[in-house]
């Protein structure tokens, strides 16, 4: 499994379905009520996946099987899909697109009320769940996703260790001075940006609330200049600037392979990577493959404080929603319900909880004992950050643009920086006075 899932549930693509106004969506919206006897409960629902993973080895029949207990009259079927965005989107030109879906990215949110049906209000919902802001539209809630993310550092505690690092960086030059020692004293190649993937660099855009542990972030994105000096997005593309310049990463990242780049960290050829805690499990699966310590694995925030502590940020995975076309919503809600609240789907990926008040998954105990602040960044202007950054063809959401900056940190692309953030800058500001929400 990768990470593209993730990611494109954040993609910020603010383009319309193709023929959103016709068959596919529908203008007159629907909900989707909780059912309050299950054993009234009846049809056959599809669950459309990205996770084919689960679909091999069997883990989502088992799931099912564990629905079916509680909703005996409901059959639940699984479609796992490669190319998830774009198959769905297609099939979003029709009625036909599953009872139950992850949302995708390419749909405008004010658009979801013409796809998908309404799990309640937001008022009612955000007393139970965290994430309720990521699918509201006009105070109605339409998706919920079943697990949080939080991104950092997946690293091999080992090679940190024989470089002489044993406590976290808190700044960026500290971390930078932390991969010259391991560059000097290990073998390993201190920091793997894993360009050729793409999608591994866009998630250097999740910085963003982290560096001044900023719950608004989203809205200065919205309204403010997102590279201005001392802007959270600046940091982060700042650091990853110095450390391909400073010769820090693989020695030619357009040949970099992401699943290579698992064992190879877990042995430990590799120390650092910018990822999220979705990442853990399976760096930690490729240490015992590999035959090495799966504890080498270690999780580390971004390295910036504020008062003195560390700040991750937590946002949904994708989110779940009803087709509101469905024949069955009674049948399609209670299995969103039911693998939020009831499966053990966010335990067994060492995830975290959309339940509030849930523990953390152990994986992140250290975050604990480092006593480092989780915030929900809120993004009720995140549609008017998709729609800027879609009009400003910037892509803080797309591999190209930090492409660019490895690019540019390592020779093969002209310029400076100071030009390169201006660029961004000028793209960004002048975008948002012409703009719509």
């Amino acid at each position: 499994m990768n990470r593209r899932h993730i990611l494109a549930m954040v993609a910020g693509a603010a383009l319309l379905v193709p023929g959103c106004t016709g068959t596919g969506g529908t203008s007159k919206g629907a909900d989707a009520e909780a059912p309050t006897d299950p054993a009234k409960v009846t049809g056959t629902i599809k669950v459309l996946t990205v996770r084919t993973d689960l679909i091999q080895d069997g883990t989502l029949k088992r799931y099912a099987a564990e629905f079916s207990k509680a909703y005996p009259k409901v059959k639940v079927e699984f479609e796992g899909l490669t190319d998830y965005e774009a198959e769905v989107k297609i099939r979003m030109n029709t009625k036909n697109y599953g009872d139950v879906l992850l949302i995708p990215a390419v749909v405008k949110k004010s658009d979801y009320p013409k796809f998908f049906a309404s799990l309640g209000t937001q008022e009612e919902r955000a007393k139970k769940y965290r994430f309720t802001d990521y699918t509201t539209v006009d105070g109605k809630v339409y998706g919920q996703s079943p697990n949080g993310v939080s991104p950092g550092f997946i690293y091999n505690k080992r090679i940190w260790k024989e470089a002489g690092v044993t406590e976290w960086p808190t700044t960026p030059a500290e971390f930078i001075a932390d991969l010259k020692a391991i560059k000097a004293k290990t073998d390993a190649i201190p920091y793997y940006t894993n360009f050729a993937a793409g999608w591994t660099l866009s998630g250097w855009t999740s910085v963003n609330g982290s560096v001044h542990c900023d719950p608004k972030a989203t809205d200065k994105l919205a309204e403010g200049d997102p590279w201005a000096k001392g802007a959270d997005l600046r940091v982060g593309d700042t650091l990853l600037h110095d450390m391909v310049k400073a010769g820090l990463i693989e020695k030619d990242p357009t040949t970099s392979n992401w699943e290579e780049s698992k064992p190879r960290t877990a042995k430990g050829e590799i120390a650092t990577q910018w990822l999220g805690t979705w990442a853990i499990v399976q760096f930690q699966d490729a240490a015992k493959k590999a035959g090495v310590n799966p504890d080498d694995i270690g999780f580390m925030p971004f390295p910036a404080q504020t008062g003195s502590t560390f700040c991750a940020t937590i946002s949904p995975d994708y989110n779940q929603g009803v087709n509101v076309h469905s024949q069955h919503k009674a049948a399609a809600r209670a299995w969103i319900d039911w693998f939020t609240d009831k499966s053990t789907y966010a335990q067994d990926n060492l995830a975290i909880s959309p339940l509030k008040g849930a523990p953390l998954p152990d994986v992140l105990k250290p975050y604990e004992e480092a006593g480092v602040k989780f915030i929900e960044v809120d993004d009720t202007k995140g549609a008017q950050v998709k729609n800027v950054d879609n009009q400003s063809e910037v892509g803080i959401y797309a591999p190209e643009y930090r492409q660019n900056l490895v690019d540019l940190a390592r020779g093969a692309r002209d310029g400076s920086l100071e030009a390169f953030f201006a660029d961004l800058s000028k793209r960004w500001t002048e975008t948002q006075r012409t703009a719509g929400s």
